[in-house]
C-alpha cells in the first residue's frame, strides 16, 4: 500500500480530514461512537493542534468556542447524548456566531447500539437553525469535513456533523490528499456589540440566520453532497446518511434517487425538481422522518401531486438502525419488483443467528467487589440504589442485581436526593464513577449539601474512563497533549464542598469495604465512600487463582453471588478460567469453604 494510501476507519477518516483542513483545535468528551475521532487528532499531531478531552462537553463546546472566537479552527467532539449536556452554549453561539471555522461532531447511535437515546441530531439542527453534514461513507466524512470548515468560515456559524455509528465505525482505504492552504488564525478582536449575547442583538441576528438559512438552502441544491441520480420512472427513491449506500447495493438503477447530504438547511430545490416529475417517493433514512417532513412541505408549498411514503406512512420501521436487507425490503414492497440479481437474501438464511451476549462487568473488575460490598453490608436494610453511565451501569445485571435507576451522566446524585426527600427511612445510595464525578457529579454533590439531603455517594474510582476505551481524566494526572500533571483529588472536592463522611478504601479488601458502607449507612448528612482500584486494563493482571478441588463443596456460592465470568462449571466442577482470571481475589473471599487461593493454583 502506498505512503499516502491507508486502512481506517470512519473515525480515523474524519480525524484526517480535520487536520487536512487545518483544524488548530479539538476538544470533547469520550461516547461510543465519536471517541476515536479525537484520539486520531491526538495521535497524528504535527504539534500545532491543541487537543483536549475537556470534563464534560459543555466544557469543551465553550473552549472551542473560545478558539473560533481568536479565528481558529475548531473540532468539538461528542455523542448525540452528549450535544444534550453542550446545548446551551450551542443555542447561543448559533446567533452569537464564530468566527474560525467549528465544527460540533455529534455522533448519531441508531440502535441504540450503547447509548440512552436514539435522538437524532438532525432535528437538533433544526431546532437550532445550524447547518448539519450527514455523510454517507467514510470516504464522504473525509472530504465533508473539509466542507464544513469553509462554509462555517465562510457564514461565521458554527456547523453540525453527524456521523452515524456504521460511519464512525467502518474500515475502508483512504487515499490521502494534500492538505489545503489555511490561513494563521488572526487573533480575538474586541467587538462588545458582536460578542457579547444582549437580547436586541439576539433579535437581530435571528433575522440575520433565518436570510442565511434561506440563501444556504439554495446553494446547496448544488453541492456534490446532494444529488440525484437514476432513470425517469415515476418511483422514486430519497436518502441520505449510510442508507444512502445500502440503498446503492440493492436499488435498479432505473430507479430515480435522491441523496440529500446536508439535511439543514434542506436543499428545496434540488429536492423540488426531483419530486415533482414522481408520482411516489420512498423516503429511507434512519431514527426520525427529517427528509420525510422536508419533502412533505414541499409538496405542500408547491401543490405537487406526489406521494411521500415513509415513517409517518409506516411504510419504513420508525426506530433502530436500517441494514442492507431491511432497505431491500422496503424497495421491494415499494417497487414489488427488486432486481432478481441484486436481491438481497434475509442475513437468516445465509448464516446461524448469533448466540446472545449479554454485557457483563469484566472478570476481576473493581466495580464488582464495590457493589457486592454495598450489598452485603445493606443486607436486610432498606435501600435504593441509583447508579449512573460507564460500566457500572452492569451492575444491574443478576447476580448483583444493585443498580435500580439510570436516567444520564450524574443523575444519580441528584434523583437518589428525590427519592429521599420523599421516603426518608430509606438509605439512598448513588453510584458514580471517577470520570462522571469530574463531567457532572459535582453539581449534585453541591446541591445535596447546600440542601442538607441525606444520601451516600459511593464514588467508584478505578483511574480511568473504562467504558469508552480509557481516556484520561482530571483526577489521572495525565492530559490528551502527553502532558503529566497533578492529579485533581476527589477526596479533597468532597471536603472541600462542605462532605464531613469521607472514606476512600480498596473494594478488593472485602472486610474493610463493608465496614466502611455500613459506617457510610449509618452517618447523617451527605456521606461518600470512594471505592479505589484501577480498573485491570490499567493494572494488569495479578496471580491467578484456582479451585481446590479437594475443598469444594461445589455449592456455587462463588458463581451466584458475584458472577464472575472466569468463574464456570464443567461438568458439574466449579472451575476458574486461567485466561480470563485477573487474581482480584475476590472470590477467595467470598467461598465459605476456602477453597479458592492462589498458592495451590500456582504450585
Amino acid at each position: 500500500m502506498s505512503a499516502n494510501r491507508k486502512l481506517v476507519m470512519g473515525n480515523e477518516a474524519i480525524a484526517l480530514g480535520a487536520i487536512r483542513a487545518g483544524v488548530r483545535m479539538v476538544t470533547g468528551y469520550p461516547g461510543t461512537p465519536s471517541t476515536e475521532i479525537l484520539e486520531t487528532v491526538a495521535k497524528q499531531n504535527r504539534s500545532n493542534i491543541h487537543v483536549e478531552w475537556s470534563v464534560n462537553e459543555k466544557a469543551a463546546m465553550e473552549v472551542g468556542a473560545g478558539a473560533a472566537y481568536a479565528g481558529a479552527r475548531t473540532m468539538v467532539t461528542m455523542k448525540q447524548v452528549g450535544l444534550n449536556v453542550a446545548s446551551d452554549p450551542l443555542m447561543s453561539l448559533a446567533y452569537v456566531g464564530v468566527k474560525g471555522g467549528m465544527v460540533v461532531i455529534s455522533a448519531d447511535d441508531p440502535g441504540p447500539i450503547s447509548s440512552q437515546t436514539e435522538q437524532d441530531t438532525r432535528n437538533f439542527a433544526q431546532f437550532s437553525k445550524l447547518p448539519v453534514f450527514d455523510p454517507s461513507s467514510p470516504e464522504e466524512a473525509y472530504l465533508m469535513i473539509a466542507d464544513a470548515f469553509e462554509l462555517s468560515e465562510k457564514y461565521q456559524t458554527p456547523v453540525l456533523f453527524r456521523p452515524t455509528t456504521r460511519i464512525c465505525h467502518a474500515c475502508f482505504s483512504l487515499t490521502l490528499l494534500p492538505d489545503l492552504e489555511v490561513p494563521e488564525p488572526e487573533g480575538f478582536v474586541r467587538d462588545t456589540m458582536g460578542w457579547v449575547i444582549f437580547p436586541r442583538t439576539s433579535y437581530e441576528n435571528h433575522i440575520k440566520i433565518e436570510a442565511r438559512n434561506e440563501k444556504l438552502s439554495e446553494m446547496l441544491s448544488f453541492y456534490a453532497g446532494n444529488s440525484v441520480s437514476g432513470g425517469k420512472g415515476k418511483k422514486g427513491i430519497a436518502s441520505g446518511g449510510v442508507s444512502y449506500a445500502y440503498i446503492k447495493e440493492v436499488l435498479p438503477q432505473e430507479v430515480p434517487l435522491l441523496k440529500v447530504g446536508t439535511p439543514c438547511p434542506f436543499p428545496e430545490r434540488l429536492a423540488k425538481e426531483f419530486i415533482e416529475q414522481l408520482d411516489e417517493v420512498l423516503v429511507l433514512e434512519e431514527l426520525d422522518p427529517v427528509i420525510e417532513k422536508e419533502l412533505l412541505r414541499i409538496v405542500g408549498k408547491y401543490h405537487l401531486d406526489v406521494t411521500i411514503r415513509g415513517k409517518l406512512t409506516h411504510d419504513t420501521k420508525n426506530a433502530g438502525e436500517n441494514s442492507v436487507e431491511s432497505i431491500a425490503g422496503d424497495l421491494e414492497r415499494f417497487l414489488k419488483s427488486v432486481d432478481e440479481e441484486k436481491k438481497t437474501e434475509p442475513v437468516s438464511e445465509k448464516v446461524p443467528a448469533l448466540p446472545v451476549r449479554p454485557p457483563v462487568l469484566c472478570a476481576g473488575c473493581p466495580h464488582r467487589a464495590s457493589f457486592y460490598a454495598v450489598k452485603k453490608a445493606m443486607k436486610g436494610k432498606k435501600a435504593i440504589f441509583s447508579g449512573d453511565i460507564g460500566c457500572y451501569t452492569l451492575g444491574n445485571a443478576k447476580p448483583l442485581d444493585m443498580v435500580d435507576t439510570c436516567l444520564c451522566m450524574g443523575a444519580d446524585v441528584t434523583i437518589a436526593q428525590g427519592l429521599h426527600i420523599i421516603e426518608k427511612d430509606v438509605v439512598n445510595f448513588a453510584f458514580i464513577g471517577d470520570s462522571t464525578f469530574f463531567a457532572s457529579g459535582i453539581t449534585g454533590v453541591v446541591n445535596a449539601v447546600y440542601n442538607q439531603t441525606d444520601i451516600v455517594l459511593i464514588v467508584l474510582d478505578n483511574s480511568t474512563t473504562a467504558m469508552t476505551g480509557h481516556q484520561p481524566h482530571p483526577g489521572t494526572g495525565r492530559t490528551m497533549m502527553g502532558d503529566v500533571v497533578a492529579k485533581i483529588s476527589i477526596e479533597n472536592i468532597l471536603k472541600g464542598i462542605g462532605v464531613t463522611f469521607v472514606e476512600t478504601v480498596n473494594p478488593l479488601q472485602l472486610d474493610a469495604a463493608v465496614d466502611a458502607v455500613k459506617q457510610a449507612a449509618d452517618a447523617p448528612g451527605v456521606r461518600a465512600v470512594i471505592f479505589k482500584s484501577p480498573c485491570i486494563a490499567v493494572s494488569g493482571p495479578g496471580k491467578l487463582l484456582c479451585i481446590d478441588p479437594d475443598e469444594c463443596r461445589k455449592c456455587k456460592t462463588c458463581i451466584n453471588q458475584l458472577g464472575c465470568p472466569a468463574i464456570t462449571i464443567n461438568g458439574g466442577t466449579v472451575e476458574i478460567e486461567s485466561s480470563l482470571c485477573y487474581g482480584c481475589g475476590l472470590c477467595s473471599q467470598v467461598c465459605p469453604f476456602h477453597a479458592i487461593g492462589e498458592v495451590k493454583c500456582n504450585e
